[in-house]
């Protein structure tokens, strides 16, 4: 008899927690099933709970010269009588770091803000019989460079090793110590992935250059004139001053682009 006695008010006990229950869902229930509900259809939402279709990808726009960049054999003359004169500067802090750390698309200069990796910009730009990534067509699979440097027809393959490389035409360390040494590091991560900085070239051509001006390194010299304009399109762009020996260097090389009309 006891132990029936006992039973009847846990019997009851149960009862009435199963009714409350049943009355109210508790507010943590109500949001843990919330995680696994679908969500309702957006009001004046047509297509109810079906899923929006998302847009196809644009096409990436192949990256093009800038107008008026690099300039005329006549515009460079006259821009480089206007460039600051001066020996370089502050040549024993320069860091490659300073100009940041990887490629960088957040930059507001030519092929910035595009989605697309400043060296595929590049490559997207320079080489022939491009062949794009379907998915990703940022992604430059392979093509055909024309090194201007050296006249070399050099091949690309994405998954193989290559004899290019990117250029900064004005070397890092060169533009630094030209006037970049006193630049934010906005402005020299801008110059750094600036598509009018930049050429794909033979990779042994880009180590003999390193950071020398053309003073001390030309490249051969059929691209002298075009060397030349975009070298002096650069440091006027940037402000960049210039040694006297690069400067006589440049009025040379300049002297034998083709007369213009």
């Amino acid at each position: 008899m006891p132990a029936r006695a006992a039973a009847g008010p846990l019997a009851a006990l149960l009862l009435a927690s199963a009714a409350l229950l049943t009355a109210c869902t508790p507010p943590q229930v109500e949001r843990a099933h919330a995680r696994f509900r679908e969500p309702p259809p957006r009001t004046g939402d047509p297509r109810g709970a079906h899923p929006v279709p998302q847009p196809e990808p644009h096409p990436v726009p192949k990256p093009e010269a800038v107008t008026g960049f690099p300039p005329s054999a006549a515009v460079a003359r006259d821009r480089l009588a206007r460039l600051e004169v001066a020996w370089g500067r502050n040549w024993q802090t320069y860091r490659r770091e300073e100009f940041g750390r990887t490629w960088s698309d957040e930059v507001d200069v030519p092929g910035g803000r595009n989605g697309c990796d400043t060296r595929d910009d590049v490559l997207r730009r320079d080489l022939a019989d491009l062949r794009e990534g379907d998915r990703n067509p940022c992604v430059v699979l392979s093509g055909t460079l024309d090194d201007p440097y050296t006249g070399k027809r050099l091949p690309y393959h994405y998954r193989r090793a290559s004899q290019i490389e990117t250029d900064h035409v004005v070397a890092l360390g060169a533009a630094w110590r030209a006037g970049a040494w006193a630049w934010t590091p906005q402005q020299r991560l801008n110059y750094a992935n600036d598509l009018d900085v930049l050429l794909a070239v033979d990779k042994q051509a880009n180590a003999d250059k390193s950071s020398k001006t053309p003073d001390k390194w030309q490249p051969r010299q059929a691209y002298h004139c075009a060397y030349a304009r975009r070298w002096t399109g650069i440091k006027a762009k940037y402000r960049l001053t210039v040694t006297p020996p690069e400067q006589q260097a440049l009025l040379g090389m300049l002297a034998e682009c083709p007369k213009e009309p």
